[in-house]
Parts: C-alpha cells; sequence; structure tokens
C-alpha cells in the first residue's frame, strides 16, 4: 500500500529496525491473546490525534521490528491506497486488507536460553513464535464497514511444498508474516492481503492499561493457576472493568467446551469493548503512553501516516457497521486422532469472501431459503415463557428449524440477532418480522446455527403490546404442532 503526499513529505518504507536475534523452538503454544483488541484500539486511538499523528509521521519510519526480504515483500499489495483531502490529512481511497498475528513467546520457546535462569517460563517481546491468533481486517471506505475475519489457529491449511498441510498457526513460525499472509490468501480463495500487524501478548495488555481498562461481562467464573508460567487466572462471573493482565487472562483460558473456537468468541465479545473505549473522547490524553508501546510491542509493514488513514476510517464507523465473521467449518475428526484440525468448508468460505471481501461471484439463494435457515434461541431474560413465546412466533412466521440453545449469561435489554455465518441478509429480514432487536454479524452465537437470537427484555414488553388475535395465533400454532 504506497502513500500519495506533498513532495517535501518523505517516508521510507526500506528502513527497518534489527530483527530480533532470539527464535522459539516449534512447540505446541497455550493459550490465546486479544491482538486484535490491539490492532483495533492503535487504529481508532490515532484517529483523535490525527493531526498531531502526522506531524510525527513526517519523521518516523514504518514501525518494522523485522526484515522482509524482497521475495516476502511482494506478498503484500503496493496499490495506492491513500490520498490527501482536508487539511492535507491521509484517507483511505480504496479497501485495505490487513493480517493480525498475534503471537507468544515464552523463555522455554527459545533456543538461545537467557543467561539468568528465572526458575519460570517467562514471556519474551518476540514476534516469531506460532501465531495463536488471526484476524484479518478489511477496512471500506466504499460500504463505511468494518469487517473482522477471524481465522481459528487450528485451521488446516496449506503451507506450500516446503511444509505442506499443518495448522495455519504454524505459517508465523516458519515462515514470518509473508509465510502467514500467503496461507490466508489461499484459504480464502486468492484475497490480497495489503499490510501485516504483529503483536505479542505484552503489547496487548500494554496497551490495554494505556486504555485505562475496558468493561467486559465475564460469562462464568474462570480459575486457572500455571506456576511454570506465573499465569494465575481467577475471574468472577459479571460485568467487570478489566486492566490489562485480566484481560488477557479472560482471553488464555483454556476450559471451554469449544476450545479453540470457543476463545474465539471471547475474542470478538472483548473486541467490541475495546473499540467502545478506543473511541472514548478522553482517550486522546492518554496517546503518548499508547504510542509509545506500540513502538515497543508492534512489528508491522504500516507506516504511522497510514494509521492515520484507518483511524480516520475506523472513528466514523458505526458498531452496527463492524462486522466480524469466522472461517466457516468444522471440528475434525471425533477428538481420538493425534492431531485436531479446524476443517475449512470451501463452499462457505467461497460465499463469504464473494460478499464480505468483494472476490468472486456471490450466489444468489432464492427467497424461500430463508425459512429453512437454523435458528438458535438464547435466553438472557430467565424468563422460560419468554422463550416459548419466540419459538411459538417464529413457527407462525414460516421458520420451520428452530432449536433453544444455552442460556446468554449476560442480561440484555435489547435482543440481538447475530448472523453467526455472516448472513446479514437474513438476519435483517428475521429483524422486520419480529419487529425488536438489533443485527449484528459476529460468531458469538450457536455455532450450530445460521442466525442466533439472544432474547432481552424488550422482546417480552413486544410480546405483552402484540393484539389479542396475534396471541391466539401463536398459541393455536402451539396446539397444532
Amino acid at each position: 500500500m504506497s502513500v500519495k503526499k506533498p513532495q517535501t513529505q518523505t517516508i521510507s518504507l526500506s528502513q527497518d529496525k534489527p530483527p530480533t536475534p532470539t527464535e522459539p523452538k516449534a512447540k505446541k503454544q497455550q493459550g490465546n491473546l486479544l491482538f486484535i483488541g490491539l490492532g483495533l484500539t492503535a487504529v481508532s486511538l490515532v484517529s483523535a490525534a490525527a493531526g498531531a499523528m502526522l506531524a510525527v509521521s513526517l519523521s518516523t519510519t514504518p514501525l518494522r521490528q523485522s526484515s522482509l526480504s524482497p521475495e516476502e515483500e511482494k506478498v503484500f499489495s503496493k496499490d495506492e491506497a491513500i490520498a490527501y483531502k482536508n487539511l492535507h490529512l491521509p484517507e483511505l481511497s480504496r479497501p485495505v486488507n490487513i493480517l493480525v498475528l498475534g503471537t507468544k513467546v515464552l523463555t522455554s520457546d527459545l533456543e538461545e536460553k537467557p543467561q539468568e535462569d528465572l526458575g519460570y517460563h517467562a514471556l519474551v517481546n518476540s514476534f516469531k513464535g506460532l501465531s495463536d491468533t488471526m484476524v484479518l481486517l478489511r477496512f471500506d471506505p466504499n460500504g463505511k464497514k468494518l469487517k473482522v475475519l477471524s481465522i481459528p489457529r487450528d485451521t488446516q491449511a496449506d503451507l506450500g511444498e516446503t511444509y505442506g498441510i499443518r495448522k495455519i498457526n504454524e505459517a508465523n513460525y516458519h515462515g514470518g508474516p509473508a509465510l502467514a499472509a500467503e496461507a490466508v490468501s489461499n484459504l480464502l480463495e486468492g484475497v490480497s492481503i495489503d499490510r501485516y500487524v504483529r503483536v505479542n501478548v505484552q503489547g496487548v495488555e500494554k496497551v490495554i492499561d494505556a486504555l485505562g481498562g475496558v468493561k467486559v461481562y465475564v460469562p462464568k467464573d474462570m480459575k486457572y493457576s500455571d506456576d511454570s508460567q506465573h499465569l494465575y487466572i481467577d475471574l468472577k462471573k459479571g460485568e467487570q472493568h478489566l486492566d490489562g493482565e485480566k484481560a488477557v487472562a479472560f482471553l488464555r483460558f483454556r476450559y471451554d467446551r469449544y476450545g479453540d473456537i470457543g476463545r474465539v468468541q471471547r475474542q470478538q465479545v472483548l473486541m467490541r469493548a475495546v473499540v467502545e473505549q478506543a473511541l472514548k473522547p478522553q482517550t486522546i490524553l492518554k496517546m503518548p503512553e499508547i504510542m509509545s508501546v506500540i513502538g515497543a510491542y508492534i512489528d508491522t509493514n504500516l507506516t504511522v501516516e497510514e494509521l492515520v488513514a484507518l483511524a480516520g476510517f475506523a472513528a466514523q464507523t458505526e458498531r452496527s457497521n463492524v462486522q466480524m465473521l469466522m472461517v466457516p467449518g468444522g471440528f475434525s475428526g471425533d477428538g481420538k486422532t493425534e492431531i485436531s484440525y479446524w476443517l475449512p468448508n470451501p463452499d462457505q468460505i467461497r460465499q463469504m469472501v464473494a460478499e464480505y471481501f468483494n472476490h468472486g461471484e456471490v450466489e444468489t439463494l432464492e427467497e424461500t431459503d430463508t425459512t429453512n435457515l437454523r435458528i438458535a434461541i438464547q435466553d438472557s431474560t430467565e424468563d422460560p415463557e419468554a422463550v416459548q413465546q419466540m419459538v411459538r412466533y417464529l413457527q407462525e412466521a414460516g421458520y420451520r428449524r428452530v432449536f433453544v440453545s444455552d442460556n446468554w449469561e449476560e442480561p440484555l435489554a435489547t435482543t440481538r440477532i447475530l448472523a453467526q455465518q455472516g448472513d446479514d441478509v437474513g438476519a435483517s429480514m428475521l429483524r422486520a418480522s419480529l419487529g425488536v432487536g438489533e443485527v449484528l454479524v459476529e460468531s458469538t452465537g450457536t455455532l450450530a446455527s445460521d442466525i442466533t437470537i439472544v432474547l432481552g427484555k424488550d422482546w417480552r414488553e413486544h410480546y405483552v403490546n402484540l393484539s389479542v388475535p396475534q396471541q391466539d395465533n401463536l398459541v393455536k400454532t402451539q396446539y397444532n404442532n
């Protein structure tokens, strides 16, 4: 992504910081981290002080801490994506895809051990391990949407002739951001990657601290101890204000029935919380500390100028236009095999990238297909009658595949209609039928559903206000079934 700017401005894309001298061993990494929180935070926050940041960018090299060979550089797009308009501030001129990689490297992972034995496996400020988390961001100024695609680290992927079929999180270890970008592009039917961002767990923690923490609803008590890493997780159920350490603990907790996919869902929950915190006006006062963290804990081929352009776009993006998806697929085997994968679904991926990444052709679905959607209902109201009312209402509307799933632990005032598989059209049609709720494109609902309805208090109030004939029809439907 080249930068168009006045002739008096010069920013080099080739002056890199020395690469990190230590390398981690190729071993399975534990836990997960919300590097995307850092990526979105950095981007969103910069917009609050765009003018000041632009002045800084004029004398700043790219925020790299590693070097790419000429061949690796070719993996990333060089097409111009920034234009200068109002007050000569950079703005996005086309959609941009950015791959964000999160790593967690311990002293025990290093080939060259530290001289001092700390007595436990301490975290290292390195980017060269397995990528515990991978996210592809699409900043789309044409549609005014920010699209976030979570890629499960256990996703089966082809890493080329040298490494063959592996888990996609190995790509960064074997070939850095270039191989990771190639693997993601191949997985997504050839979607181009413009830039990359790598961040480690220490950076995530420090940026969230710099933000002043985030407010998150913890769905259950989370308790875990690992003396070997000095990792101690003790979070209580309920809405909490998490500092950086606790926010990372929220994501590294591993005892979830969905395993890696459960961690992906927690990423998306925390993601929205971080974005909302980042866009608060008082965040501008914290810019110096945040920029210091970015310089120390991020490796990227983005310039600060480009961050300003991305930030300006993100800051103007409405909450409903932040769409969070996950690579479609399913668990491999019966859990008894030595290696478990998240097996991608090629047909669903093709449909998703065509619709959300403007790559390929979108398959046209018949209108009648909407009644065949798999609709899961999760209750946040602790009102079983409201759940049954929703089931009857949907059956009356012609939806044939409705089932009740686990309760949603966080009490909600507004019903959420989650496009679990990215079907925002189907979700919007369902919203029109219900007359309540908000549509969100995210994968935090029931995995087996196309759309998950999380009942809020507004549904109960809406049903009470329905006319008597409408309620009678719902009762008749129940008896007929």
